[in-house]
């Protein structure tokens, strides 16, 4: 692309010095204009002439070679160059549109596992997933990613999601629970039965999807290429008989007079003004929304969005921020800020995303000193000694197995009940905050005759539908894998109607 902005620029250099300047020689400058067309034009014509072999005559490749051959023809040879320039310049800009759009996407497959880690005769050994049998034994260590399908039979571990749920929150795993490829793993160390081989996991799988998605989208034709397939064979018939007939009917009609008519009809007939504004006006709409941040991957998507009647988001990153916040602090016989003080002390070796969003609210320097002791109660909390005091800080069954009385909580998020000394003090609501600017734009999209709005999560079903009806939704989605959002789309295209389109609104992480 840069190489053919390069020949334009060229080329109308060439253009405006023959066009400006007076070399007092005409040949001089029609040696320059025909310089400046081969640049520009040559790709074209070797289009043409390529087509024309393979049986396909009448595109815009054909069209462009006629008109500005025609121009030569009869000495207009600015209009020649002219003619090719336009239709170049919009070519240019719809590749930029187009190539800038493969850019931003080629990140999606960064959720293929590069190896896994066999445990064979006692000795771990390094492989391709594809080399992996089934009941194999692989090993997953702390930041590494799940390379296949199976289930935990040592260890236990928080697993990041996100690249198959989309969700911030990570999932507790241990032993005797199913796993999926894609995942990564946290903290401890995991051995893994594998279930299904590399080409029937769900990394493969959702691998798959992407790479196939395109070749479920029609290719369909820009405007040019379907209104050049009728509008040049009529042009070019109309001009042979332009140039044959009269001379043959009309009595001391000169044939080299209607040649030079035929000629000037072809190019009149050139749609100049068409072919660069339909470019234009896609490349100016495309422009217009990257100042917003919005990037259209081409013409053909900001086409579509004008008969745009279902819009489907995903949820974290997209509707919400994507990142969990202390939302709320609820503290009962003691002070907020002591509450948040000894939940982050009680946090502060933790690196999951709830106890670094309570040691952010928190916002001060941990005096490690004054924690004496900290336990991981699996699947319920943290129990830990802060100076003289037994603290407890986890979930409902937490407190319900110390016996503790305490105040539940109906509010959406992840709840942190906290005890002191066997006395329930408070609580923090951590949660994924709703972004400012969602609700306007579910607004403003029923408001310019968008049919329905849908949501599909990977979240927890209160938590999906406590969303939804904050913003006005009219469908939720929740607990769904990629595959599962893949089959719920495809649910949704068969409810529209025939001419209707879908579009998806989501970050590129899903």
């Amino acid at each position: 692309m840069k190489k053919k902005g390069i020949k334009i620029i060229i080329a109308v250099l060439l253009f405006l010095i023959a066009l400006l300047i007076n070399f007092n020689n005409q040949l001089i400058n029609n040696l320059i204009y025909v310089v400046a067309y081969i640049i520009v034009g040559v790709e074209i014509v070797k289009k043409a002439i390529r087509n024309i072999t393979r049986g396909k005559v009448f595109d815009e490749n054909f069209l462009m070679t006629v008109a500005t051959i025609g121009a030569f023809g009869i000495g207009e040879f600015p209009e020649a160059v002219a003619v090719m320039l336009f239709y170049q310049v919009g070519e240019l800009f719809q590749s930029y549109a187009v190539d800038k759009s493969r850019k931003s996407i080629s990140s999606l497959m960064d959720i293929r596992p590069d190896f896994a880690n066999v445990e064979r005769d006692g000795k771990i050994q390094k492989v391709d997933p594809d080399d992996v049998k089934l009941h194999e034994i692989i090993v997953v260590k702390p930041g590494e990613r799940i390379p296949l399908d199976g289930y935990v039979i040592d260890g236990k571990s928080s697993l990041d999601t996100k690249a198959l749920t989309g969700e911030s929150l990570p999932k507790e795993v241990k032993e005797g629970e199913e796993v999926l490829s894609g995942c990564i793993n946290l903290n401890g160390v995991i051995k893994i039965e594998v279930t299904k081989e590399y080409g029937e996991s769900t990394v493969s799988k959702i691998l798959d999807l992407v790479e196939n998605a395109s070749s479920k989208k029609s290719k369909s034709e820009n405007f040019i290429t379907k209104f050049a397939r009728y509008y040049t064979p009529a042009v070019v018939i109309i001009a042979v008989i332009l140039a044959i007939l009269p001379p043959l009917i009309i009595k001391d009609a000169l044939f080299s007079d209607w040649l030079y008519r035929a000629l000037s009809f072809l190019v009149v007939s050139c749609p100049c003004a068409l072919v660069i504004s339909i470019p234009l006006s896609f490349f100016g709409g495309i422009g217009g929304a990257s100042k917003i941040g919005i990037l259209i991957k081409g013409s053909n998507y900001l086409e579509a969005l004008a008969n745009t009647e279902v819009v489907v988001f995903d949820k974290t990153g997209t509707l919400t921020e994507g990142v969990f916040e202390v939302q709320k602090v609820k503290a009962i016989d003691i002070t907020e800020e002591e509450l948040l003080k000894i939940v982050a002390y009680s946090e502060n070796y933790s690196n999951h995303p709830i106890g670094l969003s309570v040691k952010k609210a928190y916002g001060k320097e941990i005096d490690e000193k004054q924690i004496i002791k900290v336990e991981e109660l699996s699947g319920l909390g943290i129990a830990s000694k802060i100076g003289e005091q037994d603290v407890l800080v986890g979930n409902e069954k937490l407190m319900n197995e110390r016996q503790i009385k305490f105040t539940k909580c109906n509010d959406i998020g992840t709840i942190l009940y906290v005890a002191i000394e066997g006395k329930y003090v408070g609580y923090i609501l951590i949660a994924d905050k709703i972004k400012e600017d969602s609700i306007s734009a579910i607004k403003n999209l029923k408001k310019n005759n968008i049919k329905q709005t849908v949501m599909l999560t990977g979240d927890r079903k209160n938590v999906g539908e406590s969303v939804a009806k904050s913003l006005g939704l009219d469908k939720v989605y929740t607990e769904l894998l990629p595959d599962g959002k893949v089959l719920k789309v495809e649910e949704l295209l068969k409810e529209k109607s025939k001419k209707g389109k879908l579009a998806f609104v989501g970050d590129r992480n899903k």
